[in-house]
C-alpha cells in the first residue's frame, strides 16, 4: 500500500455534512493538492460538464455563513473570497483526477477517497461494535464529568471563602498610643 502523504485526520477535518452529503471545501482540496484555490477552480470549470450538481454544488450565503462560524480561525485577513465557495461530494473529487493529472493531485484523491470509504464502513459498523463505542465513550465522559464536578466544587468553596471574606468587615485596631482622652 501507497505510504499516506497526508495524515487521514487531516483529510476527515476538512469534511463537512451540507445538504446531507459529506463534502470538502474547493479551498481545502486546492490546500491538499498543492495548487492555488483560483488555479483549482479555473481547471474544474474548463470541465464544468464532468461536475453535474451531485458531483459539485456552490454553498449558499447561509451555508457559507454557518460553515464559516465553525472555523476556529478566519481566512478573511487573506483578502477573502468574492464568491462563495464550492463544495465537492465524493463522486465529484473522484472525478477530479481525470482533470488534475499530476502525481500530487492522484496520491492525495486515492488518500481522499480511502477516507470516504473508510467513513462509510464506520457508518455501517454493526449495531454491537457501535454499542461498545458507545460504552467506552460514556464512561470517558463520566470520568470527566466527575473531574470536571470536583473542580467546580473547589471553585464554588474557593468563591464562598472570598464572598465571606467580602461580607464580613475586618475589625479594626487602633494602632498606636491610647492617651485616655
Amino acid at each position: 500500500m501507497q505510504e499516506a502523504i497526508i495524515p487521514a485526520e487531516t483529510i476527515e477535518n476538512r469534511i463537512y455534512v451540507i445538504r446531507e452529503q459529506k463534502v470538502i471545501l474547493d479551498s481545502d482540496l486546492a490546500r491538499l493538492y498543492e495548487v492555488e484555490t483560483k488555479v483549482f477552480n479555473q481547471a474544474v470549470k474548463r470541465n464544468k460538464d464532468r461536475f453535474p450538481e451531485d458531483f459539485m454544488f456552490q454553498l449558499t450565503n447561509e451555508e457559507w455563513n454557518s460553515l464559516r462560524s465553525q472555523f476556529v480561525t478566519s481566512t478573511e485577513s487573506k483578502g477573502g473570497r468574492r464568491y462563495n465557495p464550492y463544495v465537492f461530494t465524493e463522486q465529484g473529487i473522484a472525478m477530479l483526477s481525470s482533470v488534475l493529472n499530476s502525481k500530487r493531485a492522484i496520491a492525495v484523491n486515492v488518500q481522499i477517497m480511502r477516507v470516504f470509504v473508510k467513513l462509510r464502513q464506520l457508518a455501517a459498523a454493526p449495531v454491537q461494535e457501535v454499542s461498545e463505542l458507545k460504552k467506552l465513550l460514556l464512561l470517558y465522559i463520566e470520568a470527566n464529568d466527575h473531574k470536571q464536578q470536583e473542580q467546580d466544587n473547589k471553585i464554588f468553596e474557593i468563591i464562598r471563602v472570598l464572598n465571606n471574606l467580602i461580607d464580613t468587615p475586618a475589625e479594626t485596631r487602633q494602632i498606636g498610643f491610647n492617651t485616655g482622652d
